[in-house]
């Protein structure tokens, strides 16, 4: 495996005979787009033999990713090769603890999913019947063991049901005086779905010290929640985010200070580091309470790299690619993800030896990321 990073003057032919790897191969594996024009700057995954690394070898890495009902059922069967897990997005409840189920079925999924033997998990999520998330409704049911009681049973039957095989609790904005009743609520969860032989995951906000302030954070217990799960995601992305000013959305060197962190609360073999699947498109100048980025694929900012003719820049301290570029009457910056960056991020998995990653999210075909990530670890 190389990282080919594309010079002035390159064409997918000259690099295929300067790698010995074939154009069309190149083309496939970069989902390159005819006439197969590149971006200076352009990473491109080169993978010099087809033989696969002797699995021995290979770091093990549980591999998860989220996805809405919505996804395209192709780009999932492209996708399912290279999971573990699949959590499907998601289940909401009301105050009293009834289980809301998502908009479109979810029963699809699952099939395929046992098809490709990976392993479905049901997200659950505080979304109202209005579809917004409401930390109200965190506090309804931490705090009132009728309705956690109840929600649990209704989780349990349309597991059952449906064929899942793990519960993910993906609750953000939980208030600091829910903190201690949220971690005694996962650690209940846990037990009882023990009982019945599914597996419990927390996601994590990306704390860098226990006292980190912030509606984020202050409802997150790392140890309590680390001791109470089977495993946690560390939701390492997002500094770059649509309503913010333009940044990498996973910078490394940001990345590693949660990490650092979060070692020191749970186990390794217990945390999976969170990956970004996507990038942003931000319309400059950026003026706070205004300014909307838009959410690009990793594969759609090099093809705006390439059809405004720009070089793609990338951020050594973050280990994040970006550019920008004049439209629509404006100047743009891009920050995104490609294979130096995700390499970097699978590194920092092997040097502190985490249980795996957890993708969001999976709804748009990156075919170089998981080719990369196949060559770096052995899946189970």
């Amino acid at each position: 495996m190389d990282i080919y990073i594309v010079k002035q003057g390159d064409s997918v032919d000259r690099i295929a005979a300067a790698t010995g790897v074939s154009a069309e191969q190149i083309i496939r594996q970069n989902q390159l787009v005819y006439p197969y024009e590149l971006a200076v700057g352009q990473a491109l995954f080169i993978e010099k033999s087809t033989n696969i690394t002797d699995r021995e070898q290979k770091t093990c890495l549980v591999a998860a990713g989220y996805a809405y009902p919505f996804i395209s059922r192709w780009v999932l069967q492209q996708t399912l090769p290279f999971l573990s897990e699949l959590l499907i997005f998601s289940y909401g409840f009301d105050t009293e603890g009834n289980l809301l189920p998502p908009a479109l079925d979810d029963t699809w999924m699952i099939e395929l999913a046992k098809i490709y033997q990976v392993k479905a998990v049901l997200t659950l999520t505080p979304l109202g019947r209005d579809g917004e998330f409401n930390n109200y409704l965190i506090q309804a049911v931490v705090n009132h063991k009728t309705a956690a009681q109840n929600l649990r049973s209704q989780l349990l039957a349309v597991m059952a049901e449906k064929g899942y095989r793990g519960l993910d609790i993906d609750f953000e904005y939980i208030l600091a005086s829910d903190r201690d009743a949220f971690s005694a609520f996962v650690a209940e969860t846990t037990q009882v779905m023990h009982t019945y032989g599914y597996t419990v995951s927390v996601a994590l906000a990306p704390k860098a010290s226990a006292s980190q302030s912030g509606l984020l954070y202050e409802g997150k217990d790392y140890w309590a929640l680390g001791e109470a799960a089977d495993s946690v995601l560390l939701m390492t992305y997002e500094w770059g985010y649509k309503y913010g000013p333009p940044m990498a959305v996973a910078p490394i060197h940001m990345v590693r200070k949660v990490v650092d962190y979060a070692v020191t609360e749970i186990p390794n073999k217990k945390i999976r580091m969170g990956i970004p699947n996507y990038g942003y498109d931000w319309p400059l100048p950026f003026e706070k309470g205004v300014t909307s980025a838009k959410t690009i694929g990793n594969i759609e900012a090099v093809r705006i790299a390439v059809a405004q003719g720009v070089p793609i820049q990338f951020d050594l301290t973050a280990q994040s690619p970006w550019f920008t570029y004049y439209g629509d009457e404006r100047m743009h910056e891009v920050w995104f993800e490609d294979v130096r960056s995700l390499q970097a991020k699978f590194d920092l998995i092997k040097e502190y030896q985490l249980e795996g990653c957890g993708y969001w999210n999976i709804m748009q075909f990156f075919y170089a990321n998981w080719l990369l990530l196949a060559q770096n670890f052995q899946i189970i």
